[in-house]
């Protein structure tokens, strides 16, 4: 007997529903496999840091203390329930996105989830314990707050509100590329009006102020002192040394002004990242912080006036540099001595999981995977800039090139940020580059999808 229409499509339902349950239960494992595989969650050397804000009560230089209590949540179940909030968040705001733009099949989100699983360091950066996730993901709540607030639920907004407004507090350069995304959507509101509404943006600019409020509401909770994180001079401090500012001010103002880096002006570590956490015994010897936040302060105000033509070249490259700096795994390795003993000072109980991890062996090798995740991350830049060619020719603004436009936006504001402030690095490009490729699979779902319906319409 041959099935019933009604029951063919009763059947196709189901498989569809089959589908998407797989999809729903598989791709957050699948973002979790190197966390699974390691036995534990990744560390950096910076976790260590955030974890201890918790059991110290005083601010350290660039650790969110709301990220701290965020991994203090998590700390009985080994950092488990953090993970999976992770994976499950990434899963959530990945759906919602393909939802808003019509993409609802179960085979779109599991293709898309497995393509970014297998080309982009997302499966990495959720099974780790820093805030980086945090980074890319708050792009696409931010997105969706501003331009898509009509067709999300009240319980959707409430969470896409609460959700950016912890990202934006775990991290100041976080907190710094969304205000440039909002400032770049009110400043352009005249041009998007039908795209992007004035309460989208004044929803997305609360969101960031109640972070903004967040941050300082958490470091009051643990240190006493209502302040921000501290770190802005410090870190651009770092950066101006390693591009030879730092040296160059010091020769035109040695000894004529009586600063305590004048002695070792030509024993000057190469890096940033050297002299402020390379353990180097200059920085130790002027007290590290404490005894150098101020001079360090002066320094770098005093250099900007003083060396405006360097700063410039110097602010362009490390841009640029930054933009290509995109490759995973930076910082994933065995050496954290800092993590280790923040963790069996203060969780000794997990020291024995955390030590027979693959990554305290050495056993994590990103040599090929960035063979793929490089490429990707740089063609998936170059198609945001494809795709905004092409609206201008065509003086069309869609939807899809309303996400590249506001992706773009952010890895540049990322860029500039993490490039002029703390130097280029690999981690600051491949937390937050993974958005671009996901926005390039849903222009190529999109693609697809019109023109088949072109031909649809033509054949009728």
């Amino acid at each position: 007997m041959e099935t019933s229409i009604p029951g063919k499509v009763l059947a196709a339902q189901a498989r569809r529903s089959n589908a998407a349950r797989i999809a729903l239960f598989v791709l957050p494992l699948l973002m979790l496999a190197p966390a699974i595989w390691n036995g534990y969650p990744l560390l950096q050397y910076d976790t260590g840091g955030y974890l201890a804000r918790w059991y110290e009560g005083y601010l350290v230089i660039n650790r969110a203390t709301s990220y701290g209590i965020y991994l203090h949540l998590g700390e009985q179940t080994q950092f488990w329930l953090n993970l999976g909030f992770q994976a499950i968040v990434s899963l959530w705001l990945i759906q919602l996105t393909l939802r808003v733009f019509g993409i609802t099949k179960p085979f779109g989100l599991a293709a898309i989830g497995v393509g970014l699983i297998a080309t982009t360091a997302l499966p990495w950066i959720t099974s780790m314990l820093l805030t980086d996730i945090f980074a890319g993901l708050s792009v696409l709540s931010l997105f969706l707050l501003i331009a898509y607030r009509d067709q999300t639920s009240v319980v959707e907004k409430i969470l896409l509100f609460v959700f950016t407004a912890f990202a934006a507090s775990t991290h100041s350069a976080t907190m710094i590329v969304l205000t440039g995304v909002c400032g770049a959507g009110w400043l352009l509101l005249p041009w998007l009006r039908g795209r992007v509404t004035a309460s989208g943006l004044t929803l997305a600019s609360s969101a960031l102020v109640i972070g903004a409020l967040l941050v300082l509401s958490c470091n009051y909770a643990l240190s006493g002192k209502f302040t921000w994180t501290p770190g802005g001079s410090g870190v651009a401090f770092g950066r101006m040394l390693q591009d030879g500012i730092v040296k160059r001010y010091l020769d035109d103002n040695c000894p004529r002004q009586q600063l305590k880096l004048c002695p070792y002006k030509d024993e000057l570590p190469p890096t940033g990242d050297d002299f402020l956490w390379g353990g180097n015994n200059m920085f130790d010897k002027l007290g590290r912080f404490e005894g150098m936040s101020d001079e360090m302060e002066f320094i770098s105000k005093q250099a900007v006036t003083a060396y405006p033509w360097m700063q410039f070249k110097a602010a362009s490259k490390a841009t640029w540099d930054q933009l290509v700096h995109v490759a995973t795994g930076e910082g994933t390795n065995g050496w954290l001595p800092h993590t280790y003993g923040i963790i069996e000072r203060y969780l000794p109980e997990q020291s024995k999981a955390m030590r027979a991890a693959k990554q305290q062996h050495w056993d994590i090798n990103f040599d090929a995977v960035n063979m793929v995740h490089v490429p990707v991350a740089l063609g998936s830049m170059v198609l945001m800039l494809v795709i905004l060619g092409s609206a201008l020719w065509r003086h069309r603004l869609d939807d899809v090139t309303l996400l590249a436009g506001t992706v773009t936006l952010a890895l540049l504001g990322n860029a500039l940020i993490c490039g002029i402030i703390s130097g280029p690095h690999d981690r600051y490009g491949s937390r937050i580059v993974w958005i671009a490729t996901f926005t390039a699979m849903i222009a190529g779902i999109k693609y697809f999808i019109d023109d088949r319906n072109t031909a649809d319409d033509g054949a009728d």
